[in-house]
């Protein structure tokens, strides 16, 4: 791609990561993916465990605590060392049928992410789960709705609309704490301006590229869920007389 010189600002020069723009398309490609991917799974095992944990359950009450204390307490790059260093280190692991999936760092990332993000949904929805208002329950079980039912139609989704600013942070959260993906040989978008760094031997281009786009997807996500959560709440709105 041919250089343009206004592009060089002396202590920056903008034709290297333009250059490269296909390696930060890779970069942008593996963060989304990363990001939106352990942000579902982890909601999908955080709402039994949330439950779990709102309701006192005789039995998962205590695991579900210190899986939530010991993924909350740990950095998530520990977790993710030892998941894609660590299990690599037993026998058994490498020859179970886990190990085509453990082997993989893309796989290694997900799993960490997905196990982090998991535990910190899990505390955010069970206070909202106890946060619910007692009449509204109770409102349900005078319709004679079955447990299950009122937990798709009532409790949950008034815990969720009181979850989302958390649940926005938490997005906010594990898209940056995405870039650990790097350490790992991910090429995300942090790894595709350490790339463009190291070739070129420069300290400010592939960063600052890294640094702008990271901004750029959490204005976007910050908008789309700022929609999301004023058309949730469209019903608490003041309605004009």
């Amino acid at each position: 791609m041919e250089e343009l010189a206004w592009l060089n600002w002396g202590f920056i020069d903008w034709n290297l990561p333009i250059k490269h723009y296909d390696l930060f398309i890779q970069g942008v490609g593996n963060t989304l993916a990363l990001t939106a991917l352990s942000i579902a799974i982890g909601w999908v095992f955080s709402v039994p465990f949330a439950f779990a944990r709102a309701n006192r359950h005789p039995i998962f009450n205590i695991p579900v605590w210190a899986f939530t204390y010991l993924f909350r307490g740990t950095p998530l790059l520990i977790q993710t060392f030892l998941i894609y260093y660590g299990l690599a280190q037993f026998e058994f692991v490498r020859e179970s049928f886990m190990w085509p999936i453990l082997r993989e760092p893309w796989w290694c990332a997900l799993i960490a992410f997905s196990l982090n993000s998991c535990a910190y949904q899990t505390e955010i929805l069970r206070g909202s789960i106890e946060a619910t208002p007692f009449g509204e329950v109770e409102a349900a079980i005078a319709s004679g709705m079955s447990p299950l039912m009122r937990l798709r139609r009532i409790i949950l989704p008034s815990s969720l609309r009181r979850a989302l600013p958390m649940y926005s942070n938490e997005i906010i959260f594990m898209l940056h704490g995405s870039v650990i993906a790097s350490t790992i040989t991910i090429v995300d978008i942090l790894k595709a301006g350490r790339i463009i760094n190291g070739q070129y031997y420069v300290a400010y281009e592939g960063f600052i590229s890294a640094a702008i786009l990271y901004m750029i997807l959490v204005f976007f996500i910050a908008k789309f869920l700022k929609w999301v959560e004023g058309h949730w709440h469209a019903h608490l709105k003041p309605r004009k007389a």
